[in-house]
């Protein structure tokens, strides 16, 4: 299969190294972004489907070839959906960020929480963009529980499982996650379409 160069627009090692597994059987080779030159792009958007479209489209612009970005969050039903679309943006680092979390969870019962990505791709010679999103529905753990994974993957356990993402293998937890959702519907449209340039 001849695979085309599409650039990650994010610094985020573990998304990229989740994503490009995703997409093996695809006709894209997904280049690490940061490892060409990094792109600094302002989160401005009121969605995540709007942030990772700007992430895209600067990426895209800048290098003047397709780009795919993420955007993702956890939203907890207890606590309004937060952090949602400020999930990586609450605390300098994942150990602070699922703290603060669990501290404002202590003494509530109600845990359901889901997480949410989308995915934009942008396709600047036939001047398109693509939009997928995916959910994945679970419950916030009272303590973390396993070291696989990365941001809040120790405290989610989605529905039907007795286990978190960061207790599961990636092939598990790729099966299952809200990226795996949006890079699928996008897979699916990748195939069905020749229009990876």
């Amino acid at each position: 299969m001849k695979k085309s160069k599409v650039i990650f627009a994010s610094k985020n090692k573990d998304k990229h190294r989740e994503i490009a597994m995703m997409l093996r059987e695809t006709p894209v080779d997904l280049i690490f972004g940061p490892e060409v030159e990094p792109v600094d792009v302002q989160e401005k958007g009121k969605s995540y489907s709007e942030n990772a479209l700007l992430k895209a489209l600067a990426w895209s612009r800048a290098f003047n070839m397709p780009a795919l970005a993420d955007d993702s969050g956890l939203e907890v039903m207890a606590l309004n959906n937060w952090p949602g679309i400020y999930s990586a943006r609450i605390a300098s680092d994942d150990e602070s960020r699922i703290g603060l979390v669990l501290d404002r969870l202590k003494g509530i019962k109600e845990r359901d929480a889901r997480f949410v990505a989308s995915v934009a791709l942008v396709l600047p010679k036939m001047s398109q963009v693509w939009l997928t999103e995916g959910m994945c529905y679970g419950k916030i753990t009272e303590t973390k529980r396993g070291y696989n994974g990365f941001g809040y993957d120790p405290i989610f356990m989605p529905c039907d499982y007795d286990k978190t993402f960061a207790e599961m293998e990636l092939e598990e937890k790729n099966a299952l996650s809200h990226r795996h959702i949006a890079i699928k519907a996008l897979c699916d449209m990748l195939k069905s379409q020749n229009v990876i340039e």
